[in-house]
């Protein structure tokens, strides 16, 4: 059985990666596809084969999806452009035959009012409506959107945001990698929905506090209204447009749109999932 991971060369595809091998498939058995190969060297090195893959190039995801028998979607990075390359992809799934296409989607796409999520729904209405045998992995928001800003947090002395007081079950990075793992080497996972997110939500302000308790520096967090903060984010050079989607995204966040009620990431990954404190306490003695 071969195992596709697209945007291996990504943080979250090489966890997955790195995943399903430590769960005993076999190298053979898997392949790295990303658009930058030479970044996948230390897999090739293993065994794991590796492929060239950009999901605007037709016969570059056909020849990546060849052989495949599941296959993990991870949603691409190009806003604007992904929903076409997301079709790509799921049609030279459908043309290989695959028993089983797992989906990166975002938490609750099928309730949230957030800009971000848009894409995620129209991927998942393809999907619907492909024949492809799929699974949706819902994830939520990474620890790590928030604890890779660490060093600019501490240099401003605070957070800025529209979150107001709403929870984000925030998860690591590799908690969600753990979780398609599990899912792709699982039998029975096509129609699934799973809503993924971290055990104990958070609000912006409890992640003010727990870095000013790793850092030692008192760090804040200052609620904006939406325009506002959109603003500031231009102003530090985020494009508008991205800074709107940033800023949307946080009144999300205050309606609980990043809410996640269920358990699915803990069962999965047959664990409690990595806490807030673990990440921004590493994420802080490497700033």
């Amino acid at each position: 059985m071969s195992i596709v991971v697209t945007g291996a060369t990504g943080q979250l595809g090489r966890h997955v990666v790195e995943a399903l091998l430590e769960r005993g498939v076999p190298a053979a058995g898997v392949v790295a596809a990303g658009r930058s190969i030479d970044k996948l060297a230390d897999f090739a090195e293993q065994g794991v084969t590796v492929r060239a893959i950009d999901y605007s190039d037709a016969a570059s995801v056909a020849a990546a999806l060849r052989g495949a028998r599941r296959v993990l979607l991870i949603s691409g990075s190009e806003m604007g452009q992904r929903v076409e390359q997301h079709r790509t992809v799921i049609e030279a799934a459908k043309a290989e035959g695959v028993e089983l296409l797992a989906y990166t989607s975002i938490a609750n796409a099928d309730t949230t009012g957030m800009k971000l999520a848009a894409e995620h729904k129209a991927t998942e209405a393809i999907l619907r409506g492909s024949g492809v045998p799929f699974v949706l992995l819902r994830n939520g928001w990474y620890l790590e959107n928030y604890t890779e800003q660490l060093p600019g947090t501490l240099a401003q002395g605070a957070i800025a945001g529209s979150a107001g007081d709403g929870k984000v079950s925030g998860a690591a990075r590799v908690d969600y990698a753990h979780a398609a793992a599990a899912v792709l080497v699982a039998d029975g996972q096509a129609g699934k929905v799973y809503e993924l997110g971290g055990d104990e939500a958070f609000t912006m302000a409890e992640l003010a506090a727990e870095i000013s308790a790793a850092t030692g520096k008192d760090i804040a967090y200052n609620n904006l209204p939406a325009a506002d903060y959109a603003g500031l984010l231009t102003a530090v050079g985020v494009p508008e447009a991205f800074a709107g989607i940033l800023a949307d995204s946080d009144c999300g966040i205050a309606r609980g749109d990043l809410l996640v009620s269920t358990a699915d990431l803990q069962r999965l990954i047959g664990r409690t999932t990595t806490s807030l404190a673990e990440v921004v306490r590493s994420a802080a003695a490497s700033a």
